[in-house]
């Protein structure tokens, strides 16, 4: 068994070998499970319509060590910028993210397999030669890396679902992932008594092992005593909901349940498949006939509908569990932590791929009176994931969590026989939308508690709040308001041209994206920052945002932005929102007729490789304005890369000549303006600035 290296230890040199031989083996074990397939051409087709083909899955999870070591400063160059922008973003199915497959131009398996190992040795070296100091910390390089290895496990587990989706000719047995053989009857599933108890939640700084930021921060409630299932749902029991044409009553599913029952047309879980007029079930890599000891794998919202459906047939309340409700039940059972399982003598769960390469019966992992606490199925809860108090977001990867922050992501726990790493931890917290699939299933229980989860909370991070009454708020020192002010500027530049497309990149909290939107029949908001994004998006599709600011000290107010008193309803329709890197910007990034970079030049890494790839995206005569104070900083740009604010042989060379250098050749200034805007702090607290706008037309 490998584990996580700890982040404790008295030997550098020893934690360094520790964590390359944990890097390395979670790496060519990514790239194992991949042997299953079996055909080249299954990389290329999409085996869930919601997800990208297998190929970006295999190269996703290299280039995410590249785009993180870039981003923390820990490295200086790209090994492909190409593929570190293909591969980057489109992991879950948000809104922001773009899944029609007729903007990629996907590598071939070998030029993906170079890539892998063109990250492998550059990691492999780093690790040789970073600078190491015990305890690591999330302040550490070295987090970086563990963060590289552990977003790979969780694709491990993601990867393999779309593997068991894709056709069955294209995938194929292989020795080193050995299924299970036992069958059999299932047991009969009963409830069991748990008794009243006071749940903690959350890591703090002293975790001794590395953990995502939603775990952590505190969290502490009592639950009162409840009722659970002996055992995981099998596949003997919800047969039964099956036979009892469940799916198709709609008494027991709830509207979004209906709504996706009948767009998919479910008759029956997933992986079931009929033939003959019986069940077969699909494994990663075979068929068989329907176990029907295992632990049944459904959706959030099929394993609510079974629920309701038992409530009916025993008169009681059954229920999935709460995340609180699922911790005292496993506190209650006694189950080893993770750091323990090595001391013992025998595997003591279907998890970390320590037992089967598939699920086993139900009943053969003892934890306390109960069965499978964790592992062999992850176990869906009822609680949306949500923040615990002290949350905070580690800012190399600001969009782990939050995007999940919606109310429409529910927690999964206890892990999988293929969670490995973090995943496999008794702290992790995974959340995942309630129509997906996982190698997940459910234990239900009986309990009438009724949890208060907060997920439409106020927006209370100071920077986010900061961008949003910058871009929302009330004029402040009669300035008005800076990113309306410019869409104003820009409309009345493009009067007498064509208004089909606009591209507004750092959109931030998307202001200028929707006020753009009066006069263009689509706009594009991009940013680098995950969290922008979200809250962009959280208005785009409820017309609604709120967000506090601090006034003195520890006093706030509290702030409500809705579409409607703007007047901008209409632009909900026309807007979209991604995150991206203006510096690697996909090529799908094309044919507008206004680009504008609001604020944006004199953040950039490399500023002249994000202007020298604006002219094939703007359509001939199209308009380029961008908005600047000019404040060049080495912790943004470096300084070789600065575009101007610095002599040249005795000479000044302000940022318009840099521009005008390295736009000329494509473009014509057509004017100059200053615009001045203001950011609030506090109540009493204004930075004033004033931004040069630069507009130029593509010739």
């Amino acid at each position: 068994m490998i584990t996580i290296p700890t982040l404790y230890g008295n030997d550098t040199e020893e934690k360094r070998k520790e964590i390359k031989d944990y890097f390395q083996y979670c790496y060519k074990r990514y790239e194992s499970l991949f042997t299953l397939v079996s055909d080249e051409k299954a990389y290329f087709q999409k085996s869930d319509p919601l997800r990208h083909p297998i190929i970006f899955y295999y190269g996703h999870t290299a280039t995410f060590f590249i785009n993180k070591l870039k981003l923390a400063k820990i490295i200086d160059e790209r090994i492909d910028p190409k593929l570190e922008s293909l591969f980057a973003v489109g992991v879950d199915e948000m809104s922001w993210d773009d899944l029609n497959e007729k903007h990629y131009d996907w590598p071939s398996l070998a030029e993906t397999q170079y890539y892998r190992d063109e990250v492998y040795t550059l990691v492999s070296e780093l690790i040789d030669t970073l600078p190491l100091e015990l305890p690591l910390t999330q302040e550490s390089p070295w987090w970086v890396i563990m963060m590289g290895v552990e977003h790979e496990n969780i694709h491990v587990e993601t990867s393999s679902v779309l593997i068991r989706q894709l056709p069955f000719e294209f995938v194929r047995e292989d020795k080193e992932w050995k299924e299970c053989k036992m069958y059999g009857a299932a047991p009969k599933n009963h409830l069991l008594d748990v008794s009243a108890g006071t749940v903690r939640l959350g890591k703090g700084s002293d975790a001794k092992l590395f953990g995502w930021d939603n775990e952590y921060g505190k969290h502490q409630t009592h639950i009162p005593e409840f009722k659970a299932a002996k055992y995981l749902t099998s596949n003997a029991e919800y047969l039964a909901f099956v036979d009892d044409d469940g799916y198709n009553n709609d008494i027991f599913w709830c509207k979004e349940g209906k709504a996706w029952r009948d767009y998919v047309k479910a008759e029956y879980p997933l992986f079931w498949k009929k033939r003959d007029n019986e069940y077969v079930l699909r494994t990663v890599s075979r068929e068989i006939p329907l176990p029907l000891s295992w632990p049944v794998e459904v959706n959030h919202l099929e394993a609510a509908a079974f629920c309701k459906w038992k409530s009916v047939k025993t008169g009681t309340t059954i229920t999935l569990p709460t995340e609180d409700e699922y911790i005292r039940l496993r506190d209650e059972s006694g189950v080893a932590s993770y750091l323990e399982w090595k001391d013992k003598k025998k595997t003591i769960a279907n998890i970390n791929l320590e037992d089967y390469v598939s699920s086993v019966p139900i009943d053969r992992h003892q934890h306390g009176d109960f069965y499978d606490i964790i592992g062999n199925v992850w176990q869906w809860s009822r609680t949306p994931i949500y923040p615990f108090k002290g949350f905070k977001v580690h800012p190399i990867y600001d969009d782990f969590t939050v995007p999940t922050f919606d109310g429409k992501h529910n927690l999964i726990n206890g892990g999988s026989w293929i969670s490995c790493g973090n995943l496999a931890t008794q702290k992790s917290r995974y959340g995942f939308r309630r129509h997906f699939y996982q190698h997940a299933g459910f234990r239900y229980i009986q309990s009438d508690y009724e949890e208060k989860v907060v997920t439409d909370y106020y927006t209370t991070d100071s920077i986010i709040s900061q961008y949003c009454h910058f871009g929302w708020g009330d004029n402040v020192l009669n300035v008005e308001n800076y990113p309306a002010r410019c869409a104003q500027i820009a409309l009345t530049y493009m009067k007498d041209k064509p208004r089909v497309k606009a591209f507004d990149i750092g959109c931030a909290i998307g202001r200028s994206t929707f006020e753009l939107a009066r006069g263009f029949d689509e706009v594009i908001g991009v940013d680098f920052s995950a969290r922008f994004v979200q809250e962009a998006e959280v208005l785009k599709q409820n017309g609604v945002l709120r967000y506090t600011m601090p006034t003195e000290g520890e006093l706030e107010s509290f702030y409500e932005v809705q579409l409607s008193d703007f007047d901008l309803e209409e632009a909900q329709g026309k807007v979209t929102f991604w995150q991206a890197d203006a510096c690697n910007l996909k090529p799908i990034y094309k044919d507008f007729d206004l680009i504008f970079g609001g604020n944006l030049i004199d953040r950039l890494y490399d500023p002249k490789k994000f202007l020298d790839s604006l002219p094939e995206r703007l359509n001939e005569g199209g308009v380029l304005i961008l908005t600047s104070p000019y404040t060049w900083q080495e912790e943004s740009t470096p300084k070789e890369k600065w575009i101007g604010g610095y002599k040249k042989d005795g000479e000044n060379v302000s940022t318009l000549d840099g521009l005008q250098e390295i736009l000329g050749q494509d473009f014509k200034l057509l004017d100059t303006k200053d615009v001045p805007f203001v950011i609030q702090e506090t109540a009493r607290k204004h930075q004033h600035t004033i931004a040069q706008m630069t507009i130029w037309q593509k010739i």
